[in-house]
């Protein structure tokens, strides 16, 4: 499933530190503004440990994760809109991801000069929904121009059209973001085919230092202050400390180095889940003794359409799936004890796949 979730964020805030930590790419850091010319794109594991609890029931030869994708773009600035640099190709980079991770600068340090002279997140955020609003604003108006053009030959539709697109127009003129614009869902077909920057879900990854990972510091209060009455989630992450755990390939030495560092798993586990929840994703499973394995599907997906992520014979030639609940296989601890007290159930092809259940797709090609 090519669903993509973009790290963007000012330059030098520690973007691509995170990204190394939870990727199989690793992008070069550094410490010199807009030395990055690439975007890097990474697959991530998603950690899961019902997985571990399902192998406690049934044996299996291997377990395979679900993963998502996660695209490092290269730091913003003020003026990237205009290109300034490389901002003109790493927008295009973000209208091509289906959400956002926004990483804040949280920490100071006099070795690594802030590009605007001090640390403040908030005018982070500010200076990045800038940028993308500028960009939005400018395809609003080339659509406006289209519409323009229809309704003078008669399309009565486009004239629909310039009405909504005139709201997004003030809305984002107004300095405010395209996805804070209430409209109806009919309407949203008129601004769908831009792919607006601003109407993107976004989480925000504050980057401290190793002495307010638990606790935050004052930048973390001055970003919660401000997003406060946005529907986003705010993590909290010590960078540095995550990328020291990710280079430890011993267990036991990165259950130690977490230990020490009163942490129960790495800050960017949570990341990945949130990154995964963000997408719109959730997970099913299917568990024998090759592989028990995590699927990944869009929330609300029927029956035949998650067999479908497994393989388009399945959903082609769908009969019934049979369907067990994960706590219900975890504390009857098989199949059989499952099928024995009535939780082992049969669905059709109307049946909504919830997030843990465990499936065995019935077909026929």
């Amino acid at each position: 499933m090519a669903l993509q979730c973009g790290i963007i964020g000012i330059t030098n805030v520690g973007k691509t530190t995170i990204f190394n930590c939870i990727s199989n790419t690793k992008g070069e850091t550094n410490a010199f503004a807009f030395s990055a010319t690439k975007s890097n794109i990474g697959i991530v594991q998603v950690p899961d440990p019902r997985l571990y609890e399902l192998e406690k029931h049934q044996a299996t030869d291997k377990i395979i994760h679900t993963t998502v994708e996660i695209v490092d773009i290269p730091g913003l600035a003020k003026g990237s809109n205009k290109g300034e640099g490389g901002g003109g190709r790493f927008l295009g980079d973000i209208r091509n991801t289906d959400a956002l991770i926004h990483v804040l600068r949280c920490f100071d340090n006099e070795a690594l000069p802030h590009i605007d002279g001090s640390v403040n997140p908030v005018r982070d955020i500010e200076t990045i929904d800038l940028e993308l609003q500028v960009k939005d604003l400018e395809s609003v108006d080339k659509k406006i121009e289209r519409l323009h053009r229809a309704a003078k030959a008669g399309d009565k539709d486009a004239s629909r059209g310039l009405e909504v697109l005139g709201r997004y127009k003030d809305h984002i003129e107004g300095f405010n973001n395209a996805g804070t614009l209430h409209v109806r869902d009919e309407e949203k077909k008129y601004i769908d085919d831009l792919f607006l920057l601003t109407m993107k879900p976004v989480m925000y990854v504050c980057n401290v230092d190793d002495k307010s990972g638990l606790t935050g510091n004052h930048h973390v209060e001055k970003v919660k202050e401000f997003l406060k009455g946005r529907d986003a989630e705010i993590l909290v992450i010590e960078g540095a400390v995550e990328a020291e755990i990710a280079e430890l390939e011993n267990a036991d030495d990165r259950m130690a180095f977490l230990k020490d560092a009163g942490l129960e798993e790495p800050g960017v586990d949570k990341l990945v889940r949130a990154a995964y929840k963000l997408l719109n994703l959730q997970t099913f499973f299917t568990v024998g003794p090759k592989e028990i394995r995590a699927w990944t599907m869009k929330k609300g997906m029927t029956a035949p359409q998650a067999a479908g992520v497994i393989h388009s014979d399945l959903e082609r030639g769908f009969i019934r799936a049979e369907v067990m609940k994960y706590k219900d296989f975890t504390t009857l601890g098989s199949e059989h004890a499952c099928k024995e007290a009535g939780k082992l159930y049969i669905e059709g092809k109307t049946y909504i796949v919830e997030d843990g259940d465990i499936i065995n797709i019935r077909f026929n090609v």
